[in-house]
């Protein structure tokens, strides 16, 4: 599990992009296809030019040409920097918040009011992720029960009819307060503001080859697919615009995406 995928060289001594190309997709071309227009329209505020001509791609071939990410030393300074600076003053802000809402949880449902989950970060590292309990305390074990409900293809599970999910749970999933103790993993550098949303270990094991290269990056808080229709979206188009980040990155996309997570929140559109 997390093993990276051998990237050959191409001709001209650039990585050559793990996984393999569209049938009629030149390199350099990458597309998401199964998107409704005004969700195209979402990622294009993110991504000017995302949408470039090219042949239409089946999801029987859902493959992106995808380089190892070259982050020169000082892009992965500024962009560490970053996290830091920001993870460190919402803290600061939202502390009074968060413990009116771990008061909330206390009040509304018996268990803990953090939950703890290992996740897999860069390179397949494991790690222990951090969010507000926003379901049953039990609710890992059952989830066999609520299989059946689940309204995302993939190997993840998403379901607005979950009955795992407690009242105040339900408020904090739509607002995405639940989030709020992930900055403390950004702090400790488990994770990033902004990247590929961490996996469970179970997910990945049932990843398709290109699907693991999300993993070449830390994970993010919030993304590129967050902003771009959240759950609306299947899991073959959530890997395509973690991909697209990972080969588009810069500074600037990153400031881009958290100003864009705002309004995202705001309106809790794709929220459940």
């Amino acid at each position: 599990m997390g093993r990276r995928i051998a990237a050959g060289r191409a001709p001209n001594g650039r990585a050559r992009g793990r996984g393999v190309a569209p049938s009629g997709l030149r390199a350099g071309v990458r597309a998401v296809t199964t998107l409704s227009e005004s969700e195209r329209e979402q990622v294009a505020r993110v991504l000017p030019g995302l949408w470039e001509t090219a042949p239409p791609v089946t999801t029987a071939c859902p493959r992106l040409v995808v380089p190892s990410p070259a982050w020169a030393s000082w892009q992965r300074v500024a962009k560490r920097a970053l996290d830091i600076t920001v993870a460190a003053a919402l803290l600061v802000l939202a502390a009074p918040l968060m413990l009116l809402i771990a008061l909330a949880i206390k009040l509304d449902s018996p268990g803990p009011v953090i939950f703890r989950q290992r996740r897999v970060g860069k390179d397949g590292r494991p790690f222990t992720f951090y969010k507000f309990r926003g379901m049953v305390a039990d609710a890992e074990t059952r989830l066999h029960e609520v299989a059946h409900l689940n309204e995302v293809d993939g190997p993840i599970f998403k379901s607005r009819r979950d009955p795992r999910v407690t009242r105040v749970g339900r408020v904090l999933r739509r607002t995405s307060l639940d989030e709020l103790p992930q900055l403390w993993n950004v702090l400790r550098g488990d994770m990033s503001l902004v990247g590929p949303r961490p996996p469970l270990p179970t997910e990945v094991t049932r990843y398709e080859p290109w699907q693991r290269d999300r993993l070449l990056v830390p994970g993010g808080i919030t993304g590129l697919w967050q902003v771009s229709g959240r759950n609306l979206l299947g899991f073959e188009d959530m890997v395509r615009l973690d991909l697209e980040y990972i080969t588009r990155w810069s500074l600037w996309l990153d400031l881009r995406i958290l100003l864009r997570t705002i309004l995202v929140v705001l309106t809790a559109r794709g929220a459940y």
